[in-house]
């Protein structure tokens, strides 16, 4: 009998949120330029997402961590692994079109989609290469994380 791996620790939601905002403060800064690409030592990327608002209509913009598969971006719809589904996601299941930055490049059209069924354990297994506390991390949240492929339009 194995004993279940514990939880990682967790910043409170509002430290999550405030990191975030910073991080979106130095992005718009710098030009982009404090975007990591997925060649770091971290072995992930961060690229700027631009939604459509699912009630508003407006444009919405995130920083997220993302994956490369072949032509595709990879992200994981985790709401800093706190409750619910992150705003970002659920703009994209209303409105699939897209629009991602990555490193200062150029603006790239793309549509998401959810990966499912060997698609999604096969994605959620090269994540979980680049984090091996992935698992536990998405124990700390009773819903299932959606892995969300950007494929370009």
């Amino acid at each position: 009998m194995t004993t279940p791996e514990r939880a990682p620790w967790l910043p409170p939601a509002w430290f999550i949120r405030v990191a975030w905002r910073v991080h979106r403060g130095l992005y718009r800064l710098s030009g982009g330029r404090f975007l990591w690409t997925t060649s770091n030592k971290r072995g992930w990327g961060a690229l700027r997402l631009t939604t459509t608002g699912r009630t508003s209509g407006q444009e919405r913009s995130v920083i997220l961590g993302y994956l490369e598969d072949g032509p595709n971006l990879v992200a994981l719809a985790m709401n800093g692994w706190i409750e619910g589904h992150p705003a970002w996601w659920l703009n994209l299941e209303a409105h699939p079109d897209a629009v991602v930055r990555l490193d200062g490049r150029q603006p790239q059209p793309v549509r998401a989609r959810t990966a499912v069924g060997q698609e999604r354990e096969r994605l959620w297994s090269i994540w979980s290469a680049v984090d091996p506390k992935l698992d536990a991390w998405a124990a700390t949240r009773t819903t299932t994380t959606p892995v969300v492929v950007l494929e370009p339009r």
